[in-house]
């Protein structure tokens, strides 16, 4: 058995596909899978499904959803129910044979980290790849319930950015910048006050030879910032700026400025007073160059 709820909930059986059509039913299967192998308390499924106002006859409705989705997810193979009575409430129980959409995600993103701090950066990166692959769209489709499945839709959703973010910082330690961009500019507008987008979509420019673009990033991401909420930029952000600023070898692919690192007073190899000017002017400078070479 396959139980699916990275999108709207699916149950593979194997020989088919199925859904639960009925809302208050769903909301109950979900729970238990939010909760699988745990029992979730009689109460607490009320909650789910009604909020703090469960009708008079509540118990008797939950008996008879649970009495149905044991129908459905009945196994020949397995002789037990799916769906346990355990005081104060229920249990579903994940078989040995039986897959969970979220566990699979949850492995693959602590094999990618693994593989990210081991130094390899493709193995990562192909983790973090099935990891996301995973995803049908938001977590539960439209159903909308009480504060587990809330909770859960609330982590499944910051766990899915930060696999975006890892799965690009593996790219990017793999040398593949350029084709991060475009990617990068479109997570950017999608998600505009996610700093570590527009970190990386500066040190995907950079390394691209876009120096100048990879400073209007870092001036957008500065008004947004403040506009929207007020603040400043944060150390990974200014760190990066910084370092682009001051041509730091440290934005090679060896990696960028750790955000964990004390801040410097100037910039980050010792020449003082750098502006984006300069770095506008040394690119001409270059460019004369060039052509003077060539004459």
């Amino acid at each position: 058995m396959r139980y699916e709820i990275l999108g709207s909930l699916r149950v593979d059986t194997g020989s088919s596909t199925s859904t639960v059509n009925a809302r208050n039913m769903e909301v109950v299967l979900a729970t238990l899978l939010v909760r699988a192998d745990e029992v979730v308390p009689i109460p607490q499924l009320a909650h789910e499904i009604w909020g703090d106002a469960p009708p008079r006859r509540h118990l008797a409705a939950i008996h008879v959803y649970i009495s149905q989705l044991r129908k459905l997810l009945a196994d020949a193979d397995r002789p037990e129910s799916v769906i346990a009575t355990r005081s104060p409430g229920y249990i579903l129980r994940l078989g040995p044979h039986d897959r969970l959409d979220s566990e699979e995600f949850k492995q693959l993103m602590q094999s990618g980290r693994k593989a990210a701090r081991a130094g390899r950066p493709e193995e990562a990166a192909a983790a973090f790849e099935a990891a996301l692959e995973l995803w049908r769209g938001p977590a539960l489709g439209d159903l909308r319930a009480g504060p587990i499945l809330e909770g859960f839709t609330t982590w499944a959703e910051e766990a899915r950015l930060e696999c975006v973010g890892m799965h690009i910082d593996a790219g990017l330690a793999s040398g593949r910048h350029r084709e991060l961009i475009g990617r990068l500019y479109s997570l950017v507008a999608e998600h505009p006050l996610h700093e570590a987008f527009h970190r990386q979509l500066m040190i995907a420019l950079y390394r691209s030879e876009r120096q100048a673009d990879a400073l209007r990033v870092y001036r957008s991401a500065h008004r947004i910032l403040t506009a929207e909420l007020g603040i400043e930029p944060g150390r990974a952000l200014r760190e990066v700026q910084r370092a682009i600023l001051a041509a730091d070898h440290r934005l090679d692919l060896a990696g960028p400025p750790r955000a964990d690192r004390a801040e410097q007073p100037a910039d980050l190899d010792g020449r003082a007073g750098i502006t984006e000017r300069t770095v506008a002017r040394r690119s001409a400078g270059d460019a004369r160059t060039g052509h003077r070479e060539a004459a």
